[in-house]
């Protein structure tokens, strides 16, 4: 069976001794594939492309096992949830991000609560894998780990809730699900359509055209779950939340059995099936009404579980923090720092077990 590479980046927050957000640079400065994000309290561990499970398993917990020592030697944490439970009000700490919030307004407010988890494929069949990875949109439900957005309880995925529909309607187009596509030619139109947009709204806001030029290729501006990445070049999942390492690599790697299979399967829409000579999608309105039900209601959606298991996944292997992570409606300032701290002695058992999972079974038959 053809196997694709595969990358993780893996985005978690830093919190000092007592659990409050905090700087993350000792942290990226002790590894080259541990990179900032545009706020501080943010980084981001990435590794490199493999095409087994077990070496990405390794590569993984290698990098954060680093991450986690320069933490420990200047009394910080690592935490993996979809948003920081509470509100974070960190300034960009570079010319880009100082762009976005100069574009986005009080919209960029979402992009500084929200963690994800993205994972990279080897483009091949780009057209089938950029529908396939649209029709998984509600995967996400198997690894939510926030119901929390600025300490209001609300979805099963506060994180994607906030992160495609708090940035304001005119935005909207740059951070939600997109229509399934008939060619790579029309995907790319819309990236590009996309990226005018978005240097207009940029002059609108004082913003030259030659700037966001000089600091956006058109990829960079679209931040949808679903991204065709021209430069590396891959197709981009950034559907899930930041999750622990070890659901993060059992997730990739069951959408990397789907994924691969595109290369030799015909990809259709109807009723949901995967089969050893064809992936059949749902209708683009079933499935944006399904990953509505996987942000609100995660696995607690009956419908939500059928059409995940339709496509193969096995959900009970899966433990979304999300429907555990109890709760007030409204959260304080200190019990936020006491659920990081958990998660990051979550967080730190996981990344010593890491290595010890079986590779994943593919879920067809080949």
């Amino acid at each position: 069976m053809y196997t694709l590479t595969t990358g993780v980046e893996l985005e978690l927050w830093v919190v000092d001794e007592t659990g409050r957000l905090c700087d993350g640079t000792a942290i990226t400065d002790a590894h080259p594939r541990i990179e900032p994000e545009f706020i501080d309290p943010l980084v981001e561990v990435k590794t490199e492309p493999h095409a087994d499970e077990r070496d990405l398993r390794r590569d993984l917990r290698s990098t954060l096992r680093t991450g986690l020592r320069a933490a420990e030697t200047v009394g910080k944490r690592l935490v993996p949830l979809g948003t920081p439970l509470t509100a974070s009000d960190a300034t960009a700490n570079c010319e880009r991000g100082r762009i976005f919030e100069t574009v986005y307004g009080s919209g960029v407010r979402s992009a500084k609560n929200c963690a994800g988890t993205h994972i990279h494929f080897q483009q091949n069949a780009v057209v089938d894998q950029l529908n396939l990875l649209t029709a998984l949109d509600p995967a996400l439900a198997l690894v939510s780990s926030s119901p929390y957005y600025t300490g209001t309880r609300g979805a099963d995925s506060a994180r994607a809730l906030a992160y495609r529909t708090e940035c304001g309607s005119e935005f909207r187009c740059f951070t939600g699900l997109w229509d399934y596509a008939n060619s790579l030619v029309e995907w790319r139109e819309r990236v590009d359509e996309k990226y005018e947009r978005f240097k207009r709204l940029a002059a609108d806001r004082g913003v030259s055209p030659e700037t966001i030029e000089a600091l956006f290729a058109p990829e960079d501006t679209v931040l949808n779950p679903v991204r065709l990445r021209e430069c590396q070049p891959t197709v981009e999942w950034r559907a899930p939340d930041a999750t622990l390492p070890s659901q993060a690599v059992r997730l990739a790697t069951d959408v990397e059995n789907l994924v691969s299979h595109t290369r030799t399967a015909s990809v259709e829409y109807g009723a949901p099936e995967v089969g050893p000579d064809r992936i059949r999608l749902p209708p683009f309105e079933t499935l944006r009404d399904l990953s509505r039900r996987a942000i609100e209601s995660g696995l607690d959606s009956p419908a939500v579980g059928s059409y995940l298991r339709d496509v193969g996944f096995d959900t009970s292997a899966y433990d979304p923090l999300s429907s555990r992570l109890v709760g007030p409606e409204r959260l304080s300032d200190s019990e936020a720092r006491t659920r990081r701290l958990r998660q990051a002695d979550r967080l730190e058992a996981d990344i010593k077990s890491l290595t010890g999972g079986k590779a994943g079974q593919s879920v067809f038959s080949a």
